[in-house]
């Protein structure tokens, strides 16, 4: 069902498909940290050009539909911005998997595996795709490729086992990215969030996520909080999945069941198709490696209620 109100020649269409994420985790933008002290790797960015991703809904959380490009402001560090480049319609992605094979995954993987099936089914012929499962130790085990049978066929010969090196697998996913094709890149982790065996810190993976131009989704079964016998990683492990995907402007979807899986896949593909782009040539073009915080204004249009809006949170500019 689709509904439209209309505003000018402009069309407003609220897909009526509610988003749960997890509660007060990741549903509204937070004040951006300043990025840690400790030292960080870094991926360098020479583009001069800012790209946006932002997600508007209202506040039963269905997506609208039918913007302008003067209906946005973008700020950087306050300052208000010119969008160059803008785009509401649906553009050829390039996606990165990471399936969590760890052996705290063993009677979720199935699941998992059928989650990871569902939303390669969306992709369009101009997308592409790349797997890579972690346990132990993260490992690319498809690389980017637009026949989507590839990922199906190696997705079917998983097993479980280990022990769960996430952050490994977002920074190995994120330098895969560099070889995307396409200008739309994000990652879609699927874990319990449990990471207990990475060598990268969670503080330098948010770190390379604020200037990877990549939206990092997750999803995944986390059992309740006040479970026994549950680990100080799995209990952390939602709210670090959502600290991650926050500063890229995704979002992490919690099932508590692992039969929900593949409709949260379902749900994560449906937002990707319906996101606003904005791009923009920032003012301040001095190449001092700090990190600019963005914002994104929404102009309020009359007869609809409060729109919400979540969008990549800031990125560093390129260093000398």
């Amino acid at each position: 069902m689709v509904h439209r109100l209309v505003k000018s020649a402009a069309v407003w269409a609220c897909l009526l498909l509610p988003l749960s994420g997890i509660p007060g985790l990741a549903q509204e933008n937070r004040e951006q940290r300043p990025p840690a002290d400790e030292p960080t790797p870094h991926f360098n960015v020479e583009t001069t050009l800012v790209q946006i991703p932002a997600t508007v809904v209202d506040p039963s959380n269905r997506y609208v539909l039918g913007l302008q490009k003067d209906d946005f402001q973008v700020l950087e560090d306050g300052v208000a911005q010119t969008i160059s480049h803008f785009s509401g319609e649906d553009a050829p992605l390039s996606i990165g998997l990471l399936l969590d094979v760890s052996g705290s995954m063993d009677f979720k993987l199935e699941r998992a595996r059928d989650a990871a099936s569902q939303f390669l089914k969306t992709m369009n012929p101009r997308d592409e795709a790349f797997l890579i499962e972690f346990g132990d130790q993260a490992e690319l085990t498809v690389p980017f490729s637009s026949r989507m049978d590839q990922i199906e066929s190696k997705l079917a010969s998983l097993n479980p086992g280990g022990l769960t090196a996430m952050l490994d697998a977002a920074e190995l996913g994120l330098r895969q990215m560099k070889n995307a094709k396409n200008t739309r890149k994000a990652l879609l982790i699927i874990s319990d969030g449990g990471d207990n065996h990475s060598t990268y810190t969670s503080a330098q993976i948010e770190s390379l996520v604020r200037e990877a131009d990549v939206q990092i989704y997750a999803m995944g079964v986390f059992e309740p909080t006040f479970s026994f016998g549950l680990s100080k990683e799995e209990i952390s492990g939602p709210r670090l999945l959502s600290e991650i995907a926050e500063q890229t402007g995704g979002r992490v979807f919690a099932a508590s069941d692992a039969d929900d899986l593949p409709s949260v896949a379902a749900r994560i593909a449906v937002e990707l198709r319906n996101q606003y782009v904005l791009a923009y040539s920032p003012k301040n073009q001095t190449k001092d490696g700090k990190y600019r915080k963005v914002e994104v204004k929404v102009t309020q249009p009359p007869g609809l209620p409060a729109l919400k809006t979540r969008w990549r949170l800031g990125y560093y500019a390129p260093s000398e």
